[in-house]
C-alpha cells in the first residue's frame, strides 16, 4: 500500500562513494566478495532512505470511533534507523497510545507511519517527536504519548563499547 522508494537516490553516485571508501581503508576492489558490494550498497540504501519519499500524511485512513472513550495502545513495533551523527544503526521498539475523539486509525497505519520517519537520517529524540507530533495533526486525539526504547551501536560497537545501555524517550501531548 504504501511502498517505501526513494526515486531521487542517486545509486551511481553511491556505488562511486563505496568504492572510494573501500580503496580509502586499503581494499581490494578485485577481491571476490567486494567486487559487488558498491552495487548491493547503494540497492540497501534505496531501501534505508525510502521514507524520505513518502508524506506522513497518506497513511491517515480514519474511522469513526464509535464513541469508544478507552485508551487505545499499539506496542512493541519493531523499527530500524540510522543515527545522522556516525551513519550506525540504531533499533528498538516504539510503543503509541492515544485517547480516541471521535476518529480511530487503522493499527497497521502506526507501523507504517514509524516505518517512513525510521527510513530517514534521525535522532531518537527526533524521531519520537515526529511520531507523536504527526498523529496528534492528523487525529486530533484527546491525548497521545509515543515512548521509544532503543540500542545504538554507535554506543555499542565504538566510542564507550556499552552493549547493556538502551536509550528511551517519551512524548506525549
Amino acid at each position: 500500500m504504501h511502498k517505501l522508494t526513494n526515486n531521487h537516490l542517486n545509486k551511481k553516485k553511491i556505488q562511486l562513494l563505496i568504492t572510494q571508501l573501500l580503496t580509502a581503508v586499503g581494499e581490494n576492489l578485485k577481491r571476490a566478495g567486494l567486487i559487488k558490494t558498491p552495487i548491493r550498497v547503494a540497492k540497501m540504501y534505496k531501501e534505508l532512505f525510502g521514507g524520505y519519499e513518502i508524506d506522513p500524511k497518506s497513511v491517515f485512513k480514519v474511522f469513526d470511533s464509535e464513541y469508544y472513550k478507552g485508551l487505545v495502545v499499539v506496542s512493541d513495533i519493531n523499527f530500524f534507523s540510522l543515527c545522522e551523527h556516525h551513519l550506525i544503526p540504531f533499533y528498538g521498539k516504539i510503543h503509541i497510545g492515544y485517547a480516541p475523539n471521535e476518529k480511530i486509525i487503522g493499527l497497521s497505519k502506526f507501523t507504517w507511519l514509524i516505518e517512513i520517519f525510521s527510513k530517514r537520517l534521525q535522532l531518537q529524540e527526533r524521531l519520537t517527536k515526529q511520531i507523536n507530533d504527526t498523529i496528534t495533526k492528523y487525529l486530533q486525539q484527546l491525548g497521545v504519548i509515543v515512548y521509544c526504547e532503543a540500542k545504538h551501536l554507535c554506543m555499542n560497537m565504538r566510542g564507550v563499547k556499552n552493549n547493556g545501555c538502551k536509550e528511551k524517550t517519551l512524548v506525549k501531548s
